[in-house]
């Protein structure tokens, strides 16, 4: 296992550059730069080519790319072209919020979604087969903005039980409580998004499960359905469960910049968007940086324990 950790982190090494190559030059290909987004009208044409030339904008793709990439192995993202702030500072103060807000909503996804799925294949056609299926629909149909912007609605503005956005009670005193308050309605849409599609993998691996010999065995050898659905059914379940978990860290980190911006959740989902509404070229880079290498170790991860819980297999 460690040989194979150790390989597929050499692997990650030209995949990661790969990644950061394609997305400098898709961010440049954009039209326009961040200094035609300056206002001031005493800029005259000779100033704004001065600007750019001190950004380094008028040297080649190639020559900016290896510039960013040698500040990189020093371990430095640059300077935003908005705030003129350490990008890895910048970065710095929204991965905590990033990192709780999907965190909570993959662990009430994965919290609803084993158990439901399990009970709805158990017992197929119920009533409780038919609400997770009408609940699955929902969640992969409806985009989180929509959600979000209905959430909020009725929540917030009609019954007032929760606040419409922010981490935080302008104001008041950074409580866990009230942090709480404020992360029920995004960490609820996000979790909603995931739990449709983990609703209907369980269910269908769960009733694949339950058709295995071993299952019938089990049963013939005289134990209660709850131990086989604990001690033979549970763990062949979760296989592909563990695989879609990887599989769903992009999707999950979409949804989280949609989310944190109608939500206003100060996250790099936030900065993501004010990024590119800036034109702020390193920002924008060392947030897609990030979001690869997130990626990839969930991926990774994720083959870890698929091994963990399935003994047949080993990574030689």
């Amino acid at each position: 296992m460690s040989q194979y950790i150790v390989r597929r982190l050499v692997i990650m090494i030209p995949v990661v550059l790969g990644i950061t190559l394609i997305n400098y030059a898709i961010i440049n290909l954009a039209p326009g730069d961040p200094v035609d987004l300056l206002i001031d009208p005493n800029l005259t044409e000779a100033d704004r080519a001065t600007r750019r030339e001190a950004l380094g904008l008028n040297d080649p793709f190639l020559v900016r790319y290896a510039r960013w990439l040698g500040e990189l192995v020093q371990g430095n993202l640059g300077y935003s072209y908005t705030t003129y702030e350490p990008v890895l500072e910048r970065i710095g103060e929204r991965v905590g919020p990033t990192l709780l807000l999907m965190g909570t909503a993959l662990l009430v996804a994965y919290l609803l979604a084993i158990p439901l799925g399990i009970a709805s294949a158990v017992r197929p056609y119920s009533g409780l087969d038919y609400a997770t299926g009408v609940v699955g629909l929902l969640g992969v149909s409806l985009p989180t903005f929509f959600t979000g912007l209905v959430f909020i609605y009725v929540f917030s503005l009609k019954l007032g039980w929760l606040p419409s956005g922010g981490m935080t009670s302008l104001g008041g005193a950074a409580h866990w409580t009230d942090r709480l308050r404020h992360l029920i309605l995004p960490a609820a849409v996000l979790a909603l998004a995931n739990l449709g599609l983990m609703l209907r993998l369980v269910r269908s691996s769960t009733l694949e499960v339950l058709r295995q010999d071993f299952v019938r065995t089990a049963r013939a050898k005289g134990l209660g359905s709850w131990q086989v659905l604990v001690r033979h059914v549970l763990r062949n379940t979760l296989l592909p469960v563990i695989t879609m978990a990887g599989l769903q860290l992009p999707a999950l980190i979409a949804g989280s910049i949609i989310t944190e911006q109608v939500f206003q959740w100060p996250g790099m989902g936030w900065l993501t968007i004010q990024a590119i509404l800036g034109r702020d070229y390193p920002t924008l880079m060392g947030l897609n940086l990030l979001a690869a290498v997130m990626v990839l170790a969930g991926n990774l991860l994720a083959d870890i324990l698929y091994g963990v819980a399935d003994p047949r297999i080993r990574y030689e």
